[in-house]
């Protein structure tokens, strides 16, 4: 009330007849935001328009020129009509400008009028005026002082102004009209047409653009304080390419009064009363009798303001305003807003043009647009348009809400649509699934270690004695912590949070804790003591960082993990806090990371990466030859200048190579062995002996197998795409087989690969293995 009768106050908030939408079925005016526009196929009327005789002409050479043609989708509005536009540089049409036309149906005059928004492009370039029914003839109307005839009920049946189609449903009245003009040799022709048809949100009901007596807001003095915060960056929209369609939205040429007024009961009350003498009284407490004559026969308006109207005022009417309150003042302006880029001008700009109107400040620092969730065909999910699995609430039910959280979070950028691809929220409950087995795995560490908690602290460990695991470990969580604080800050939260899965799956899962085992379940009690002082604190500072995006899991692991350390140990833990102390009570209000470069160690991430390497090479070769998974397999490293590393490391490489420790020998120079893979990797040169490996006339006959399998596919895919197949077959099909032949292609060169290592001899080249296909297909 307050904010509608300051407005009313400074002759900002009007009532009159204006053009709204209309929705027939509500029987209101609605929003914008709440008519949904789609794309339909249509039909497009060619409607002959009589020329009236014109008696000025006469001294003149009379015009040949009988009627005007114009196309219209909707005929049942000639009832309306009040002209016929043409634009002014149209040559076709120049010396009709000015001349009266015989309006079909009803027989009424109109002028003919020259008007820039024609578009001589649609139709005939000729359009019929109707200033009551269509949101550009009402400003073309207003330009030419056209009479506004409204000849729709608040139904959508035809009123009195419809003549004999009073009483009828606009479609009904379509009909009988068309019918007519047929009769009456006026109805050029009709032509396929793509029409935009706006339906109601509520009830889908088609919308009818008319004149209405509605409330409206002078938007144009509001709209100029909030286009210069945005321009002077008191107010910053992030990203910034939608500053440019803020600013046109809010540009005074295209502006249009807001309508405030709904006739559907559900929102705050028009706090207007008017008398029986047609007085307004505008009152923020209800009023008794009239403030015009003292009539107390009074009653109030029964339309409710717009939502968009009362929801601009949230930013300060929720901190008490219009009482200086202390939550105003502390509170007011909001640093962030963040929302969907498609409400930037029903809510974005109502709440800019609102609070710089009433607090004399932008009511945000920065706001944020997020892109819309889309369904995999691109459409948008909503309520109204529900698939199967894409109800958020059944996507929580099944996957959590962690999942769906991550996904979306990770699966966007600022400003761009998402599609909602329910694998990959499968994937994040996947990794929250290893978040709580990683949790596990520490807190059963800790709680068996029987370690003094004081001894956990990682600041008082000196960089000396720690391990090359550890250093790199720590090396790559602080370059981490750098990454997503930097991405946090250029609001890249999807790239920020990826920054945390990749460390905490890739280099700390996979990496770290497996080759953390060896100390846990060594001897070397100091060992262990500075293994889970790394390991915790990695683990408190990535939960810290993830936090933000999977609240539950994360809070609920690190309280584990808390109680874990409080309830087992005596005294304080530092742990990563940058002071001793305990920890904080929860990890909702635990401090956000902080990259410390003291921990950045470039050596200890090459070296370390250079054993990653090596492991990795060995596993992949073990994959490609099928090794039993639980056999350990010798190993020859001739690794040259890196032999002290990989000397140092040897029971990492050969744990999480699955190697056998009494047959792993690691020279500067080694020769390789007569049958044996050779790998190149982390600097070195490795011999894997298939003695060890494997039965190698077994696979010989394997791999052998499979290459007949291969390229006998081969032959038929090749066969195939050289055929009508390929000319015949749906698009999607024939990209698909192409795709097959080029992965057995290449699975082929990788096959021969394989059996050359084991044969001893150099692999084919590629013009080999194909005239092995060709000679497979001649068979």
């Amino acid at each position: 009330r307050e904010a509608f009768v300051r407005l009313y106050e400074k002759g900002l908030i009007y009532r009159g007849p204006r053009l709204v939408n209309w929705c027939p079925h509500d029987e209101s005016a609605i929003s914008d935001l709440e008519v949904e526009h789609s794309e339909k196929p249509g039909k497009l009327y060619f409607i002959k328009y009589l020329l009236a005789s014109d008696s000025a002409q006469s001294g003149k050479r009379k015009s040949k020129i009988k009627f005007v043609t114009v196309a219209t989708t909707r005929p049942e509005t000639i009832l309306g009509d009040t002209a016929v536009a043409v634009h002014p540089r149209d040559k076709r049409y120049k010396k009709l400008i000015g001349r009266t036309a015989i309006l079909p149906v009803l027989g009424r005059k109109i002028p003919i009028i020259a008007d820039n928004a024609v578009d001589p492009e649609f139709g005939t370039g000729a359009v019929k005026v109707t200033p009551a029914h269509d949101p550009t003839d009402f400003e073309i109307g207003a330009r030419h002082k056209l009479p506004q005839i409204n000849v729709m009920n608040s139904n959508a049946t035809i009123n009195a102004n419809g003549g004999a189609y009073n009483g009828m449903d606009r479609y009904v009245a379509r009909e009988k009209i068309v019918e007519q003009l047929t009769r009456e040799g006026l109805l050029d022709h009709i032509q396929e047409h793509t029409i935009s048809l706006g339906r109601c949100q509520r009830c889908e009901t088609v919308v009818e653009p008319l004149i209405s007596t509605q409330w409206f807001v002078k938007i144009k003095p509001l709209a100029r304080p909030a286009i210069r915060a945005v321009k002077t960056g008191q107010t910053k929209i992030i990203p910034a390419r939608f500053n440019k369609i803020y600013y046109q939205w809010m540009d005074a040429a295209r502006i249009r009064d807001w309508c405030i007024s709904r006739q559907l009961w559900w929102g705050h009350r028009i706090p207007v009363w008017y008398c029986e003498n047609g007085h307004e009284t505008c009152a923020r407490t209800d009023p008794t009798e009239c403030a015009t004559c003292d009539s107390t026969n009074i009653r109030q308006d029964e339309d409710v303001l717009d939502t968009w109207f009362s929801s601009g005022l949230w930013p300060f009417s929720t901190l008490g305003w219009p009482q200086a309150t202390r939550d105003l003042k502390t509170f007011y302006p909001t640093t962030v807003l963040e929302t969907g880029y498609d409400i930037i001008f029903f809510w974005v700009a109502r709440m800019m043009m609102l609070g710089i109107e009433f607090t004399g400040k932008p009511p945000f620092e920065f706001v944020y647009l997020h892109g819309m969730m889309r369904h995999l065909d691109g459409s948008k999910i909503s309520k109204s348009n529900p698939q199967d699995g894409d109800n958020p609430l059944d996507v929580i039910a099944a996957y959590s809400a962690d999942a769906l959280r991550y996904t979306i979070v990770t699966s966007s950028t600022p400003g761009n649509d998402t599609k909602l691809d329910l694998q990959k929220v499968e994937g994040a409950r996947n990794f929250a699934n290893k978040i709580w087995n990683m949790g596990r795995f520490i807190i059963s560490n800790l709680q068996t270690a029987n370690l003094k908690a004081d001894n956990l602290n990682l600041e008082k460990l000196r960089r000396a004695t720690l391990s090359l695991p550890d250093r790199w470990v720590l090396s790559r969580l602080h370059r981490a912590i750098a990454t997503v604080n930097q991405s946090f800050t250029g609001w890249q939260f999807g790239e920020g949070t990826r920054a945390v899965y990749e460390f905490l799956w890739d280099e700390f899962a996979d990496w770290y804790i497996e080759a953390a085992k060896i100390a846990l379940n060594g001897d070397d009690a100091r060992a262990k003591e500075r293994t889970l002082s790394v390991l915790v604190y990695a683990f408190d500072q990535a939960l810290r960082l993830l936090h933000p995006v999977m609240p539950f899991v994360t809070e609920e692991v690190w309280q584990h993990l808390k109680r874990a350390l409080e309830n087992d140990f005596t005294g304080d833990f530092a742990g990563p806090a940058p002071t001793r102390g305990a920890w904080p009570e929860a990890l909702i209000v635990a401090p956000f990371p902080k990259a410390n470069p003291k921990w950045n160690d470039a050596r200890a991430e090459k070296e370390f990466d250079a054993l990653r390497d090596a492991i990795r090479a060995i596993r992949n070769a073990r994959t490609e030859f099928k090794v039993e998974a639980g056999l350990r397999i010798p190993a020859i490293f001739s690794a040259g200048s890196a032999r002290q590393l990989f000397t140092s490391h040897r029971d990492i490489i050969a744990m999480l190579a699955h190697l056998d420790t009494h047959a792993l020998t690691i020279e500067k120079t080694a020769a390789k062995p007569t049958r044996a893979l050779a790998l190149v990797a982390g600097g070195a040169e490795i011999f894997l002996p298939f003695a060890g490996m494997l039965d190698v006339e077994k696979e010989q006959a394997r791999l052998n197998r499979e290459m007949e399998k291969t390229r006998a596919d081969v032959a038929r895919q090749e066969t195939l795409l050289a055929s009508e197949f390929s000319k015949r077959a749906p698009k999607e099909v024939v990209e698909k087989t192409k795709e097959q032949l080029a992965a057995n292609t290449d699975r082929l060169g990788k096959l021969d690969a394989l059996l050359a290592s084991l044969e001893g001899r150099a692999p084919k080249k590629k013009s080999s293995v194909k005239n092995a296909k060709k000679k497979t297909k001649r068979k």
